[in-house]
């Protein structure tokens, strides 16, 4: 009988003791929505472990207080953190004691403004668009970097970049702007400097080529038209320019009306490049401007077959000739 009763006991035991295991080792957490529990700068760990269990990660505070109290959680460090099934109780309080957050994955394209890129900023970062816009339109800020309000946008080079979700608007742009020194190599400085031109000024060249055409055929040669007309001291005649300095990016066409509206970015008023990039150009494109062919092009105009390929001319009368082809085309699809 005492025998069988501490059978019984070490069974009850046994089972406790794995009981225990599991909840402290097994997959007891549940992952949140896409995997991610994000902790804001100031949250404490009694407002972490309440939003944990609203946010149903865990389904009460025994086994998570037993955790931080064996673990030595006292303190969380904000963050975005990556909950994956299978996770442990274990696992998650280690986690947060480590400030072991997982970076978000930022990635950037064709951006056109300043506010475009902000609003990107704060939909996927602690830090809210407001005070990232501030950050960039602040001459005290980017007078650190050789760079004022109208040629930020050189330095967001396309890219995917790894950055912690709780980074400061500076310390974002510090991301960018290293990504921007390490493309800028001595080779690349000196074919823009072969040019006339400064690494901030052949990024806007080239934003305005990434604007005009999508076929990675045309970019040298467009390149070469505008080289040509800033040797020549003629206006760039740019019509992504005009679109920009209205913000009416999907304009189909152009009239004299638009041509005359005063702007700094409105390149049939003012000769040479704009006060800085009208969007975040292509690696490609910057490296087409820089190798671009010697020509003697200095007009084209995209083709009729609406292709996304241009016809490039070398004198007024040829282009006209062009153009007059292509409005024709436009007329007859009654484009406005």
């Amino acid at each position: 009988m005492k025998k069988r009763f501490i059978i019984s006991s070490i069974a009850v035991l046994l089972l406790l003791g794995a009981f225990v295991a599991w909840k402290f080792f097994g997959a007891s957490v549940h992952p949140p929505q896409k995997n991610y529990f994000y902790i804001s700068t100031g949250e404490d760990l009694a407002s972490v472990r309440q939003h944990l269990k609203d946010s149903q990660v865990i389904n009460g505070f025994t086994w998570f207080d037993w955790a931080t109290k064996s673990i030595g959680l006292k303190t969380v460090k904000p963050g975005r953190y990556k909950i994956e099934k299978g996770t442990s109780i274990t696992d998650l309080v280690r986690m947060l004691k480590n400030g072991k957050q997982t970076p978000v994955s930022f990635v950037i394209t064709k951006i056109r403004t300043r506010e475009t890129l902000a609003a990107r900023i704060g939909r996927q970062f602690e830090c809210d668009s407001l005070a990232f816009i501030r950050y960039i339109e602040s001459a005290d800020s980017l007078q650190q970097y050789g760079l004022d309000s109208t040629t930020v946008m050189a330095a967001a080079m396309p890219y995917t970049y790894s950055i912690n979700w709780t980074s400061t608007p500076a310390e974002i742009f510090r991301h960018f702007h290293s990504a921007f020194e390490k493309f800028w190599t001595e080779e690349r400085k000196a074919k823009a400097a072969a040019l006339k031109l400064k690494p901030i000024e052949v990024v806007t060249l080239a934003s305005i080529i990434d604007e005009e055409t999508n076929a990675p055929s045309d970019r040298p040669n467009i390149a070469s038209v505008y080289l040509n007309r800033i040797a020549a001291g003629m206006p760039l005649q740019a019509d992504p320019t005009l679109k920009y300095s209205m913000r009416n990016f999907g304009l189909k066409r152009l009239y004299n009306v638009h041509m005359r509206i005063p702007s700094p970015y409105n390149t049939y008023m003012n000769r040479g490049l704009p006060p800085g990039p009208i969007c975040t150009p292509a690696v490609e494109t910057i490296d087409a401007v820089l190798n671009s062919p010697k020509t003697e092009y200095y007009y084209f105009v995209a083709s009729p077959a609406f292709d996304g390929t241009h016809v490039f001319t070398k004198n007024y009368a040829e282009h006209m000739r062009e153009a007059k082809i292509y409005q024709a085309e436009l007329n007859k699809r009654n484009i406005r």
